[in-house]
């Protein structure tokens, strides 16, 4: 019985680096591009679609106590933040405008359906 759980497993793990390696797409820009939208926390973001004013004061408590950050666009689509490893000062600048509609720029890479962008550059925008 355990012998046969590790060969479905197996099987099962085989399957998936396949079907990863078939459909995923990697696209590393390196032209920075601007974008605008709302600074929002990941987890209540995806998880309850937790947004707008009135949830800026728990985005800001979120990301500053290390929930993942996003930017929200108008059209609806959304992009993982994260921060340049030698250089993180834009991406903490970020932090603080969690809730806030923002207009932010970096290079944009997307991996297995997720879009991202590594933050250059943020300031506070009308939308």
């Amino acid at each position: 019985m355990k012998n046969r759980f590790s060969v479905i497993a197996a099987v099962m793990c085989l399957a998936m680096g396949a079907f990863v390696m078939a459909h995923g797409q990697e696209e590393h820009g390196e032209e920075q591009v601007t974008v605008k939208g709302e600074i929002v926390d990941m987890a209540c973001y995806v998880s309850h679609g937790a947004r707008g004013a009135e949830h800026q004061a728990c985005a800001a408590r979120c990301v500053r106590g290390g929930q993942p950050m996003g930017l929200l666009t108008a059209d609806g689509s959304l992009y993982l933040l994260w921060a340049n490893h030698k250089d993180g000062a834009a991406f903490e600048q970020a932090k603080e405008l969690a809730g806030e509609m923002v207009a932010l720029t970096g290079k944009e890479a997307a991996q297995n359906g997720v879009k991202g962008i590594e933050v250059a550059s943020v300031e506070k925008s009308d939308g």
